[in-house]
């Protein structure tokens, strides 16, 4: 197990940056791809079980819609659910398309402060990267681009109340479909 020194000093070194810059063939930061850093950087082997706890420690993996929620917002989640999610299932099918479902969290206990910008699929996969938060920052481009990968898949993304519409990135790629969680405005802090 990494120490908490050492575990630190990696959400520093992911701060700001991608997998590829590492040589890693990947678009965005992975339990594959975190495992493999590990090993690299302090020589220690983790199977990726470790790793994914790891990742559940900082608050990343499959949440229930519920959860993306704010108090106010779950019972219009819910609907939500219900009645536009199964559309969006059904069109990413059709586009042979990934759903992520998108999400921000403070990781606690870092200084600087460190936030953690997600993407988790319907499938359980995590992708990742780590930003220094400053005040009301867009969803950042770059992590949309990249879910989409260097071929270009189509995805269909739900973004939670991390954001309000107006911070999303504009003029994106018709492969890139974004889709809004109910949100009544306030901001999620998900821990």
């Amino acid at each position: 197990m990494l120490s908490r020194e050492q575990e630190l000093e990696l959400i520093d070194v992911l701060r700001g940056v991608h997998p590829d810059e590492f040589g890693l063939d990947e678009e965005l930061w992975t339990r594959q791809s975190l495992t493999t850093l590990i090993q690299r950087r302090f020589d220690l082997p983790l199977d990726a079980g470790a790793v994914g706890a790891y990742l559940r420690a900082w608050g990343l993996g499959p949440r229930e819609p519920r959860e993306r929620a704010c108090g106010l917002c779950v019972s219009a989640v819910e609907r939500w659910v219900r009645s536009e999610y199964p559309a969006i299932t059904r069109a990413a099918q059709e586009h042979l398309a990934e759903v992520y479902w998108i999400g921000r969290i403070r990781l606690r206990g870092t200084m600087p402060a460190a936030d953690v910008i997600s993407a988790v699929s319907s499938r359980g996969r995590v992708r990742f990267m780590i930003t220094t938060p400053t005040v009301d920052p867009p969803l950042p481009r770059d992590f949309v681009l990249r879910l989409s990968g260097e071929e270009q898949r189509t995805v269909h993304l739900i973004v939670d109340g991390s954001w309000p519409r107006n911070e999303w990135p504009r003029r994106l790629p018709r492969r890139i479909v974004l889709h809004p969680l109910p949100s009544c405005g306030r901001v999620i802090a998900a821990a």
